[in-house]
């Protein structure tokens, strides 16, 4: 870190001082070689000879950060003398159930969007299948730049736009970034439920009234149905300095990781089977964690429907030397079940909340998880290519 102080020099001091970048500028292909490095697969292994999707949000999360500093990459300076974090998982979203822990996995990334500090990036993934790399995922990242010290914002290279195939890119990040803040200007902290939302809400709450009773505190179950509050999980992590970054702070990719394992262990403990991730959104990075910190885990199934599980986790910590909690993240998680699952039914107020907010997320899923065909942009001619 003290290093990193003589780095201030290298800063701009306005957007306009720094040389607009490409797209190609910062696209970026990174090879994982299960196939070819057996070795490295125990740590990518699941029991059931799948691949362990809280390692992949790892690698999406280096990959993002690196990404940006390709586009923001100083030639000059050994060091880059910004601090890349990762603000926000807008979206990912699957187009293959499970991976093969012996076939070869692509990335591929690069900065699709910028504003003055902040920055888009689109990133996909890729498995070998025979000859040919198939889509499995199709991932959306929001990173910010900090100056040296990780202190204050800081500005990045603006970007230059050479097809039509780029401006549709840029122009859906704008879109994107649009959207965001609808989402949250509607958020239910912020605002009551819509009249249809409110309607669900009471249509639920009289379906759980005891006909025997005909009282409002008299409640009970439809068939086939769960209580919320009985659908929780929690975890404690010690966050040791194995997990830190270079900012000395907890790597966002272990946070996700954990966070992902519980919410899998809860949509499994609820729906009977092993679910498989479907998609992942709106995980925002509130607040960093510090190494030493006690990490506070817990996962709740808030919505499901048919075979789908919506689940919410939410993390907060607390110092060692102090008791209050402070919230880092909450993350949003969508699983399927190999069979249709029971519907939850929230209890109280909040839980109620909590369940009009995981409709939302989950209704906000870009569509059902089958293998599709995606439109991938190509660095080399600036087109789109169908896989």
């Amino acid at each position: 870190m003290e290093e990193r102080k003589l780095l201030h020099s290298f800063l701009a001091k306005s957007q306009d001082e720094l040389p607009p970048r490409r797209m190609k500028d910062s696209y970026i292909e990174v090879l994982l070689p299960l196939g070819s490095e057996p070795e490295l697969r125990e740590k990518y292994l699941t029991v059931q000879n799948t691949v362990r999707f809280g390692r992949i949000l790892e690698d999406l999360d280096s990959l993002g950060v690196l990404t940006c500093y390709m586009h923001n990459k100083i030639h000059s300076a050994k060091m880059s003398p910004l601090s890349i974090v990762t603000a926000l998982v807008d979206k990912i979203d699957m187009c293959k159930k499970s991976l093969s822990p012996e076939q070869d996995i692509k990335f591929s990334g690069h900065v699709s969007w910028v504003g003055k500090t902040s920055m888009e990036v689109k990133m996909q993934m890729f498995q070998l299948h025979g000859d040919e790399f198939c889509p499995v995922l199709d991932a959306t990242f929001v990173m910010v730049a900090r100056d040296s010290e990780n202190k204050g914002p800081a500005f990045v290279n603006p970007l230059i736009l050479e097809s039509p195939e780029e401006e549709e890119l840029f122009r859906q990040g704008e879109l994107n970034k649009g959207r965001r803040i609808a989402f949250s200007s509607t958020s239910l902290l912020k605002m009551a439920p819509s009249a249809e939302e409110g309607t669900t809400i009471h249509e639920m709450f009289l379906s759980t009234l005891d006909p025997k009773t005909i009282s409002f505190r008299s409640r009970v179950l439809p068939p086939n149905a769960v209580w919320m509050e009985n659908s929780k999980l929690k975890s404690l992590e010690i966050c040791h300095p194995q997990e830190r970054n270079i900012f000395n702070r907890i790597f966002g990719g272990f946070l996700m990781r954990k966070a992902y394992e519980l919410g899998w262990a809860t949509a499994c403990s609820f729906g009977g089977s092993r679910p498989f991730v479907v998609a992942v959104d709106d995980i925002m990075f509130q607040k960093p964690v510090e190494v030493g910190s006690l990490l506070f885990l817990s996962s709740q199934v808030c919505f499901t429907q048919n075979n789908y599980i919506q689940v919410r986790v939410h993390s907060e910590v607390a110092s060692l030397q102090e008791k209050e909690h402070t919230t880092t993240n909450v993350f949003h998680f969508t699983f399927m079940s190999e069979k249709e699952v029971p519907l939850v039914f929230p209890k109280t107020y909040g839980e109620s909340m909590l369940y009009l907010d995981g409709q939302r997320h989950f209704n906000s899923m870009s569509g059902p998880a089958t293998v599709r065909k995606d439109y991938l942009w190509n660095p080399r001619n600036t087109t789109f290519v169908e896989n």
